[in-house]
């Protein structure tokens, strides 16, 4: 049995079958560089990254009753055409994703990961996306693994705070800014601005919200 520990908990679970999960389901990925593609999406719970703005507070914490077998989680992929499953948070990469990897590939699908690159990257993935926080600084080796890097613009001195993390990453790593969702329309006309400025980077915006979905 091995132990996982958080700020202010302990939860004991198999970290080589079993996975904390907050929620599980089948959607449209409304952000970044798969933006509009059908995608199944396993949030694990945990996180001690502790945005402000963060808009699954409910991730953050863990409880007994959200650890559940990998092998089961993964049965409702059997039923879904086949496509990509992106591991999402609270903070997934806190986790050994190494078995829940291997178990998305033998359903057929693709291994993505949402994460802030807090923590080593651990499990076989097709698509990294990093999204840097203040809160808890991503690791380089995170940073070096990124297909996707995506700053979370909340005020204009965040776009000098993502160019250094754009400085880490590889050249082949895509670039996004994204509002914060309560201050999209405030820093959106800011963004266009400076895209347009320094093409290099790439809007993205949160499109399931305006769609009205998960």
């Amino acid at each position: 049995m091995h132990f996982t520990t958080f700020a202010a908990y302990m939860i004991s679970f198999n970290s080589l079958t079993e996975i904390p999960v907050m929620e599980h389901f089948y959607t449209i990925q409304g952000e970044g560089y798969h933006q509009g593609k059908a995608a199944y999406f396993i949030r694990l719970a945990g996180c001690d990254v502790g945005c402000h703005w963060c808009d699954v507070k409910d991730s953050w914490t863990v409880e007994a009753a959200q650890i559940i077998l990998i092998d089961a989680l993964i049965e409702e992929l059997n039923t879904l055409p086949k496509g990509i499953c992106v591991i999402t948070g609270g903070e997934p990469a806190m986790y050994d994703l190494t078995y829940l990897c291997h178990a998305i590939h033998t359903a057929g699908w693709k291994a993505h990961i949402e994460t802030s690159g807090a923590y080593p990257i651990k499990g076989s993935l097709d698509w990294i996306c990093v999204s840097p926080k203040k809160f808890k600084a991503p690791i380089e080796p995170a940073l070096q693994m990124a297909d996707e890097l995506k700053v979370i613009v909340f005020n204009e001195s965040d776009f000098d705070w993502g160019k250094k993390y754009a400085e880490k990453v590889s050249p082949e790593c895509r670039l996004y800014l994204q509002p914060e969702w309560s201050k999209e329309k405030l820093v959106l006309p800011l963004m266009v601005n400076y895209v347009k400025d320094h093409p290099e980077w790439n809007v993205s915006i949160q499109t399931h919200k305006y769609m009205g979905i998960d």
